[in-house]
């Protein structure tokens, strides 16, 4: 392997373009190759990559004989059949955004992957990565005593346009509880490190999208929702998520709280969304509240500008390249989101969709 790692990149939509302007803020990185399908995010791809080889295929990206690891940012419902097009013709270490699958019937397909696949598989969990949340993981145990409660809160925009708008539909994207809920649910799983038992979950498409038709067709996603999580520890964690709540302060709010006292992160939404005559977009906030001596330690978690300019992700798409770098070059033997904590995710956003729909509990149990 050459010092320069060499990315192929398979999908440079909204997000694969994140990904590009994040890679080429990291040293001795460049995209070697990208495939991407669209016309229009290829043209823009190419002002964060101009000197890729673009490509017509997944084939024909996998012969480029230079690359040393892969990027999947393609839409969900394709990451399945492109992780088995690796295996197939060059298991290379690979980054794969998230939700890792999309359908329950591909749960095979993937298992039986995971067991032949001889290279690294990371799973793209960005919100792990974003420094106010990163240090809410790292004080936690902490600021609690042993976190009892957990709970997660989004409020944000309404899911953006993608190409050939396969985000309106679950049949592309597992449903919002998977497709932008899994983040939470691996965060949940990793703040209580414990085990998912039952999942409730209420939800409803009550104002986003309602005038939308493509091809005749409605979408049927989520915009909003609450999800209860039981854990096999005994803790438990909820999710609140409304997708039409843009106007408020901070996007994230995550409160974990213990016999000791409470920790929460308070992360913004993108810059780029907040209005100007509001002045500077708001700073990522820790605040740790103690229960003796009762009073809120409130920390500013200032992000890199540059990292901010890179992306909507409060620089947690920098971060985790760095570490997938890591991997790539064998200075770290796992990583961080192995392809178990990708399923897990997605198994607990399924579980919310069955129970939101059937109106009942879903033990995890019953999915796997």
């Amino acid at each position: 392997m050459s010092q320069i790692i060499n990315y192929g990149v398979i999908g440079c939509g909204m997000m694969g373009q994140e990904h590009l302007r994040n890679i080429a803020l990291l040293d001795d990185t460049r995209v070697a190759a990208i495939f991407e399908p669209d016309a229009q995010m290829a043209t823009e791809s190419r002002k964060f990559a101009p000197d890729a080889q673009f490509v017509d295929s997944v084939d024909a990206l996998l012969a480029v004989e230079a690359l040393d690891c892969i990027l999947i940012a393609s839409p969900n419902y394709r990451h399945v059949e492109q992780l088995e097009a690796l295996a197939a013709h060059r298991p290379l270490p690979v980054l794969v955004e998230k939700p890792l699958f999309t359908d329950p019937a591909h749960a095979e397909r993937l298992a039986a992957f995971r067991a032949n696949y001889p290279a690294p598989v990371w799973v793209a969990m960005e919100y792990r990565y974003m420094p106010p949340v990163a240090t809410l993981l790292a004080e936690a145990e902490a600021a609690t005593g042993g976190i009892k409660m957990l709970t997660i809160r989004e409020h944000r925009f309404p899911f953006l346009e993608k190409v050939g708008d396969w985000n309106r539909f679950n049949r592309f994207t597992g449903g919002t509880f998977v497709e932008k809920c899994c983040h939470f649910f691996d965060l949940m799983r990793l703040t209580l490190k414990s085990e998912p038992v039952r999942v409730l979950a209420s939800g409803g498409a009550d104002v986003n999208h309602l005038g939308e038709r493509y091809d005749d067709e409605a979408p049927d996603i989520l915009d909003n929702g609450y999800v209860i999580v039981d854990f096999a520890n005994g803790t438990r964690a909820m999710l609140e998520l409304c997708m039409f709540a843009e106007g408020a302060r901070y996007q994230e709010e995550i409160s974990a709280v213990g016999p000791k006292g409470k920790i929460e992160a308070l992360v913004p939404g993108p810059g780029r969304f907040w209005p100007d005559h509001l002045g500077e977009p708001p700073v990522p906030q820790v605040v740790v509240s103690p229960r003796a001596p009762k009073g809120p330690e409130i920390r500013d978690i200032p992000v890199d500008p540059t990292l901010l300019e890179a992306g909507d992700h409060n620089g947690s798409t920098f971060y985790q390249h760095k570490g997938f770098l890591d991997l790539v070059r064998g200075l770290r033997a796992h990583p961080d989101v192995s392809l178990e904590d990708g399923r897990i995710a997605v198994l607990m956003g399924m579980a919310a969709q069955i129970s939101m729909t059937e109106h009942r509990a879903v033990e995890i149990a019953e999915l796997l």
